[in-house]
């Protein structure tokens, strides 16, 4: 009879984070910037037709870093949930913390329980009717949640372009101010990035019911020109 090779739960724990880190450090990254207008979010995307943000229900957002077909399972589910929650109570009950928190347990109950855990980072977003309502909700591959203000960071080189962001976030930024500021955290120093490589979303704070819009490469060319 041989005898199974032991590990301790403390090695098994950092070999799973790191695995994960290491796939989502490939992808690249996103960020979330609280503006005046609403919550803009931004991420580094050639693709037209891979999203990484996304609606989730009137006044909530997501995105997702890491590998796709992960986080979009993720979405989908939030979808639904927000969905079966809106159907049953009402619409004003859907909340972004609650989502948030399922999205957690989900995260948490896979990185603990399953071989591979998820290599994924997600942002749930809310836009409340006044700047102090703004939530952001960054909950991390192992099912750790944290609550951000003003702006968040997903993604592989999320230290460096939080630096950049840090710096250049203004609390009275409107949507254009906010979108420069994203998009030069985004890009470094060292090189540009233009409309056709990057995905933009804005929750809108002025809209009634459904928030969600997406900005095409010519509004986005104007806004960074503006």
């Amino acid at each position: 009879m041989t005898v199974p090779f032991y590990v301790s739960p403390e090695q098994v724990m950092k070999d799973r984070a790191d695995y994960a880190r290491k796939g989502i450090a490939r992808g690249r990254s996103l960020v979330a910037s609280v503006a005046v207008d609403g919550v803009l979010l931004c991420a580094e995307n050639p693709s037209r037709t891979l999203r990484k943000i996304s609606e989730i229900y009137d006044r909530i957002g997501f995105a997702g870093v890491g590998k796709y077909n992960e986080f979009d399972q993720l979405r989908i589910a939030g979808v639904r949930a927000a969905d079966l929650k809106g159907f049953a109570f009402s619409r004003e009950d859907v909340d972004a913390r609650t989502l948030a928190n399922q999205y957690a347990q989900m995260l948490g109950q896979v990185f603990t329980h399953e071989m591979k855990p998820m290599e994924v980072e997600i942002l749930v977003a809310e836009v409340g009717r006044e700047r102090l309502g703004d939530q952001l909700f960054h909950i991390r591959y192992d099912g750790t949640l944290v609550d951000e203000q003003d702006w968040c960071v997903l993604g592989g080189e999320a230290e460096a372009i939080g630096e950049r962001l840090g710096a250049a976030w203004e609390s009275d930024s409107d949507l254009a101010g906010a979108l420069r500021a994203s998009v030069a955290a985004l890009a470094g120093p060292d090189r540009t990035l233009g409309p056709t490589e990057l995905e933009v979303a804005v929750l809108e704070r002025a809209r009634e019911r459904r928030t969600f819009r997406r900005l095409e490469d010519d509004e986005v060319a104007g806004l960074l020109g503006a």
